[in-house]
């Protein structure tokens, strides 16, 4: 067989604070610094100019450079080179130098008079992906790409054993479309023993599940006399201790409105570890969606978010609607359907425009999702009229006029 269709032997190598010998500067070497960098090599750089990125990796001192051309000996001591100039008769040099001292050579232009191929490479939660292909560096790549994504999104099951901690993560799930939950979220859920999940999580991904992982709705957790909260901090404590990988899936964020710092003050004050994954919110990505930015230029540089889950003039509300009413920004009030006719008129009493554009968007990024526009005014006539339900975001502010203007209706399906 000939030995240029021999299949190349795959192998790790440990590079920490061993000297690594890049020739060239160029696009090639700007490439391959990162990941030799992030492998704690000793790196050395050799080469009369370098692009602009590889001078500020030498500027912040995560590689050395001299400003120079090739000169043989400058592999000694190298565990690893790379050769990379546009001069082939450079490269052959360094590659003949490489190849007398032992020292495993990538070589740019010519692979085939390499000794070493550089794989493509992707990692995703401490598993690093090499893939060679021979000389079809594009289907490595797709391969790569289709193997860490899996295994970002759940899609391949790589949990682990050796390493694993029984624990909590609270996960934040995002407003309800399944494919904005982060990407280590999606993780965490594939390699579960037991979910506890709200009703406004991404629920189609609790179908995706393996049939040995239990499913646990909250809602559903019997209470008896106990808070409903104390019932879920008791139940992620219980299936931790029982040496159980515990998710507790959440809508949102888990700290934006979701009582997620109750929930992991308990874990703490019973010893569990716990992972906090942070979700898209529903305050900023619904009215996204829905066209409607909350910050734009010359129009609001500012936002507010609001629960609206206690009425306004209610003796425990938190909230100054007073001071609210006197802000120019944007408003965003979450938890406020049932509540939008008495915080309507609290703002207009209090100074906000009657005439001042709201938008209710109701099931926002699912396939229910539908908008609302009114003003400030009749938004609570107009939402009992139109049957708006929860879950859903109002937009208080100029910015919905400006969303009305992108998608030129007043009242629309997105």
């Amino acid at each position: 067989m000939d030995p240029h269709d021999m299949p190349a032997y795959p192998v790790g190598l440990r590079l920490s604070g061993r000297l690594v010998v890049v020739v060239g500067g160029g696009q090639v070497a700007q490439r391959r610094l990162p990941a030799l960098i992030a492998a704690g090599a000793d790196i050395l750089v050799v080469s009369p100019s370098v692009t602009a990125s590889v001078e500020a990796m030498a500027d912040a001192g995560e590689v050395r450079w001299e400003r120079r051309g090739y000169r043989p000996g400058d592999l000694d001591g190298a565990w690893y080179a790379v050769v990379a100039t546009d001069d082939p008769h450079v490269n052959a040099a360094a590659s003949v130098e490489a190849e007398q001292r032992r020292v495993w050579c990538v070589r740019s232009d010519d692979a085939e008079a390499a000794t070493a191929w550089t794989p493509a490479t992707g990692r995703s939660e401490g598993v690093t992906i090499a893939v060679l292909t021979g000389r079809d560096p594009r289907r490595s790549a797709a391969v790569r790409d289709a193997v860490v994504e899996g295994l970002r999104n759940g899609a391949l099951a790589a949990p682990q054993h050796r390493t694993r901690t029984p624990g909590v993560a609270l996960v934040g799930g995002g407003p309800g479309d399944p494919d904005l939950i982060t990407v280590r979220g999606r993780r965490l859920l594939a390699e579960a023993d037991v979910v506890i999940a709200d009703r406004l999580g991404p629920r189609e991904l609790l179908d995706e599940l393996p049939p040995h992982v239990e499913v646990i709705d909250a809602a559903k957790i019997p209470y008896g006399r106990a808070m409903a909260q104390e019932a879920i901090n008791n139940a992620l404590i219980e299936h931790a201790k029982a040496g159980k990988a515990v998710v507790r899936l959440k809508g949102g964020d888990p700290f934006v409105f979701g009582r997620g710092m109750e929930e992991a003050e308990a874990l703490a004050e019973a010893g569990i570890p716990c992972t906090v994954v942070p979700g898209i919110s529903s305050s900023i990505s619904v009215p996204g969606v829905a066209g409607i930015p909350v910050t734009h230029r010359g129009v609001a540089q500012e936002f507010t978010v609001v629960s609206g889950h206690t009425a306004p003039d209610d003796p425990r509300s938190l909230v100054d609607w007073a001071a609210l009413a006197r802000l120019h920004g944007t408003l965003v009030l979450m938890m406020a359907v049932e509540r939008i006719a008495a915080i309507a008129a609290m703002l207009i009493a209090h100074g906000r425009a009657a005439d001042t554009p709201v938008a209710i968007v109701q099931e926002g990024t699912t396939a229910a999702q539908r908008r609302v526009d009114a003003t400030l005014a009749t938004v609570a006539e107009t939402a009992t009229a139109e049957g708006v339900r929860p879950p859903a975001v109002i937009v208080i502010g100029e910015v919905v006029a400006v969303g009305r203007r992108v998608h030129g209706e007043r009242r629309h399906q997105v």
